[in-house]
């Protein structure tokens, strides 16, 4: 869907000093408002003590939390508390539907909600409801063109803070009751096509990797000629292959190592999402950097051409080839190959969907987060060998796919941030009257 930026809408005809500096000039006949005197009421919540079953379970009260605003309309939340807490909290209140809400602090801070529902609130929440002369939606889209500039006025160090005595100071350019009504349809039409714009090239992207999955889990178990001659793997989840392909056990190509590691090795890790990182990871990122004034002799050795897995993580696809020297969690297997192998090409095919399900087979656990992939187990598993020459050339074609793309992908990423920003202007200009849409 193609959305057109209109550059032509027009200006009002006269325009004058709002006497707030940060909110400039605004159209003639709007005015300005403090807060106090648009909302006739302006509160918060609390957090019933944790861990009080009596206040949870069962809970039939919604319980809004600032991870809950999702800058839009809230029609669920997360939580639920019972209507003894409420009793017992006087704090606790019920805010009605059409209350807009901003959070205070946390990651989340300046978010801002329009409710759908009744609702309490934690404390991070601040409502204001019950609109005198005024439409919420209009203020609903106002707090979000706003928000760069409301979020800069928070105080604190590390996690900066919104009072409600902050709230509460705030001027808000105010047009006739109609015209409010008129600008907030106006927006709510505009928004609703770039949010679908943005919607579209997200899928496209989520069909572009699914297309990188495919491309892979082909390349790796079928090899990159259609036309070659195939036969049955012998192995259910592996299916048909090349007829030149083999089939072997793990244990076949690899053989576990213990190498300890020393002090000039950087730590590297194993991740679900990428691999073996290729250089060392930041100890602030990094909940193991602790060890990094203890023995690192405790570290395994890894050097290039090696495949490492993390024993807790391998269920999940943590699993891949080392690229770099370097030493790696006691947590990990270290596997060094005996003979031809293209560990890319292996990392390639352990981390297909069909050769994880295998790994999350063999893994021993009551439960996912006690699972863990020992090597007696790994190496028995069964795996697609090529011949070695082939190995480096579908690594080649492969990369050279992902990185079409991933250009591709990264495109649509840029795209997406456009439309975004456009979004943004385009609700700041029409709520703070740069611009005349009705």
């Amino acid at each position: 869907m193609k959305i057109q930026i209109d550059n032509s809408l027009p200006k009002y005809d006269t325009y004058k000093d709002s006497g707030v500096e940060w909110l400039g000039v605004i159209p003639g006949h709007w005015e300005v408002k403090k807060i106090t005197h648009v909302f006739n009421k302006i509160g918060s919540g609390t957090t019933p003590t944790a861990g009080v079953l009596k206040y949870y379970q069962d809970g039939v009260l919604n319980w809004l939390q600032t991870g809950d605003l999702n800058d839009g309309i809230i029609t669920q939340t997360n939580k639920k508390v019972t209507i003894q807490a409420v009793k017992d909290f006087t704090s606790l209140k019920v805010f009605p539907k059409a209350s807009l809400v901003i959070a205070m602090y946390g990651a989340t801070i300046g978010k801002v909600g329009l409710l759908g529902i009744e609702t309490t609130t934690n404390q991070a929440c601040c409502v204001l409801a019950d609109p005198n002369d005024f439409d919420a939606k209009f203020g609903f889209y106002w707090f979000i063109g706003a928000k760069q500039v409301i979020v800069s006025m928070a105080y604190g160090g590390g996690q900066p803070n919104i009072s409600q005595d902050l709230v509460k100071s705030l001027r808000i350019p105010a047009p006739p009751l109609s015209e409010q009504t008129l600008i907030a349809q106006f927006l709510d039409r505009k928004t609703a096509q770039i949010d679908k714009a943005i919607s579209q090239k997200e899928k496209q992207i989520e069909l572009l990797k699914e297309r990188r999955q495919i491309t892979i889990h082909q390349a790796v178990t079928r090899g990159l000629n259609p036309d070659v001659p195939m036969k049955h793997s012998g192995v259910e989840w592996i299916g048909d292959i090349p007829e030149h392909w083999e089939v072997k056990s793990n244990k076949a190509l690899l053989e576990e190592t213990n190498e300890p590691g020393n002090e000039n090795l950087p730590i590297l890790s194993v991740s679900i999402h990428t691999a073996v990182s290729s250089e060392e990871i930041d100890g602030e990122e990094n909940i193991r950097g602790k060890i990094r004034i203890e023995d690192k002799r405790s570290y395994k050795r890894v050097k290039s051409n090696d495949i490492t897995l993390n024993m807790m993580r391998a269920w999940q696809g943590a699993i891949g080839a080392v690229r770099i020297n370097g030493m790696v969690s006691p947590a990990y297997i270290v596997a060094q190959p005996k003979g031809e192998f293209n560990a890319d090409f292996f990392e390639y095919q352990y981390r297909t969907s069909a050769f994880i399900q295998q790994m999350d087979r063999y893994s021993k656990g009551i439960t996912d987060f006690r699972k863990r992939l020992y090597w007696n187990e790994f190496k028995q598993l069964k795996t697609i060998y090529p011949p070695i020459d082939e190995q480096a050339i579908i690594v080649s074609t492969i990369e050279n796919a992902n990185q079409k793309i991933a250009s591709a992908i990264s495109l649509k990423q840029q795209e997406i941030e456009k439309l975004k920003e456009y979004k943004a202007t385009l609700i700041n200009s029409a709520v703070m009257g740069k611009i005349k849409v009705c």
